[in-house]
């Protein structure tokens, strides 16, 4: 490939991401302005924004790359990322906007009426945001690497350095702007070469997958594989609701029922995007069969295919595309980590905030450049399954049930949260393993969902004497509609 197409597809990619940064600039410029956007997000604007950071380098590049090894069996991730809004939808949304919430420790501590439950809270929030940021560094020099040679750190620290300075600059409201675009320039940048791919595959008379090719049929190249499936399964179903950089773009809505239309036209949205890794995916084994690096099937397929500067150019739209996929996720977690830190650690104040956004770039992004380099999408997949194992109960039974105690909350974050991280330590740590402990180790969610959601009711059915006080006004809050008159005032977490 020539290198200067790539390198102008990144420089144009970064240099838009600033520029529509600082449009934000302007308007930014109180805390809710930077948590919340104040929020007014509207909806159309909210979906778009919600898929430039949900689609990250797993969505643009891991896909593709885990359909071309395993099949089949690899379809249920964008169906599973996708279905998870589903869920997200009908229990979380509007009852989350309604709390008045800036992040998901406010919510924890208002409806616990705890501090220690809130710092368990920040402490998963932080894990799992780090979790989540590391891939995304990690993608980030893989590719810039592929592209130019330049050293893996470089692309890494190049997406770390635009995102803290557009967080920097003007918070939620800066990143909103630009996560909107990078939505739609990640679509192009699938959806463009992939037309041209399909036609030279049906000039090259569309050839298909050969008789008997195990590839097509589900459940098989891996050990277990009817466990790790349904374990996939509920990992991203569940643990997209419990993912700080979504759920804080909800308090960015006006109301419950903005949150509700964002979730619905988020579901559009993705739903047109995921048809194009597995696409890719297909595409890959039929001409990339013995791929090194399955994460690079989706940069390397316009070269194959089309060839020439053709597909040089178009390799360099998909090298920009996955650039923004990178920045847009990266900007997310980075404003809902740094959301924490400022507030659980620092004064809570712009100036907080600014300090907490360095730290939430600088810890995963040095754990990126030492950490064993794993299938992007299998360590987003841990990073859902500890969100499942943790926020996913929390929020359930905190919006749905009235007798969860302060006990129960804490004795589930602890359980679940705690052996669904020691699985992906194991995992990122020593590789995976085989037999039945790999399986459990590599897809954690099929048992420390159900110990989460179980430890979380029994121990708040022994302890009925730590209810909270104000449970009764907490459910209403969350459950009454926008137009009967009900104090929506923002939540203010109490001083430690």
């Amino acid at each position: 490939m020539n290198t200067g197409y790539g390198v102008a597809g990144v420089v144009l990619v970064m240099l838009a991401a600033i520029l529509i940064g600082a449009y934000g600039i302007r308007v930014a410029r109180t805390t809710s302005d930077f948590y919340v956007a104040s929020r007014t997000v509207s909806p159309l604007w909210n979906a778009s924004a919600i898929g430039g950071e949900y689609l990250s380098a797993a969505s643009f590049l891991g896909i593709a790359g885990l359909i071309l090894t395993y099949g089949a069996d690899m379809l249920w991730l964008p169906v599973g990322w996708t279905g998870g809004y589903l869920v997200l939808l009908v229990l979380v949304s509007a009852p989350l906007r309604r709390s008045g919430a800036y992040t998901l420790p406010d919510f924890a501590e208002a409806r616990l009426e705890s501090m220690v439950v809130r710092r368990l809270s920040s402490v998963l929030v932080v894990l799992i945001g780090w979790l989540y940021l590391m891939p995304q560094f990690q993608s980030a020099g893989v590719v810039l690497s592929t592209v130019t040679g330049a050293p893996s750190w470089a692309g890494g620290l190049l997406v770390a350095g635009v995102v803290a300075m557009n967080v920097l600059s003007g918070g939620m409201r800066s990143i909103t702007f630009v996560q909107a675009f990078q939505y739609w320039l990640k679509l192009t940048a699938l959806a463009v070469p992939l037309v041209f791919m399909l036609l030279a595959w049906h000039s090259r008379g569309a050839p298909g997958i050969a008789p008997g090719d195990m590839w097509a049929v589900p459940l098989h190249g891996r050990e277990h594989p009817v466990y790790s499936t349904y374990s996939l399964i509920l990992a991203t179903f569940l643990g997209t609701m419990g993912l700080p950089h979504v759920l804080v773009r909800f308090y960015t809505n006006p109301d419950g029922r903005a949150a509700r239309r964002t979730t619905l036209v988020v579901l559009s949205l993705l739903g047109a995007f995921y048809l194009m890794p597995a696409l890719y995916g297909y595409l890959g084994h039929l001409y990339l069969p013995g791929l090194a690096g399955t994460d690079q099937v989706v940069l390397t397929l316009p070269g194959v295919l089309i060839g020439g500067i053709p597909g040089e150019l178009l390799t360099a739209l998909v090298t920009a595309g996955a650039f923004a996929a990178f920045m847009s996720t990266s900007s997310g977690l980075t404003v809902s980590v740094a959301g924490v830190i400022a507030q659980d650690i620092l004064r809570g104040s712009v100036r907080s905030f600014r300090w907490a956004t360095l730290m939430a770039v600088a810890v995963p992004f040095t754990l990126a450049t030492g950490a064993r380099l794993l299938p992007v999408a299998d360590v987003v997949g841990l990073a859902f399954a500890v969100a499942a194992s943790s926020f996913c109960p929390l929020l359930v039974l905190g919006i749905w049930w009235r007798r969860l105690t302060t006990v129960g909350a804490v004795a589930g974050l602890v359980v679940g949260g705690g052996l669904a991280c020691a699985a992906v330590l194991v995992t990122i740590i020593s590789g995976p393993h085989d037999g039945w402990a790999g399986a459990l180790l590599a897809q954690p969610a099929a048992w420390t969902v159900p110990v989460s959601f179980a430890v979380m009711v029994v121990m708040s059915l022994l302890t009925p004497g730590r209810i909270p006080r104000d449970v009764a006004r907490t459910m209403v809050r969350l459950h009454t509609p926008e137009t009967l008159d009900v104090d929506r005032g923002d939540w203010r977490p109490r001083q430690a």
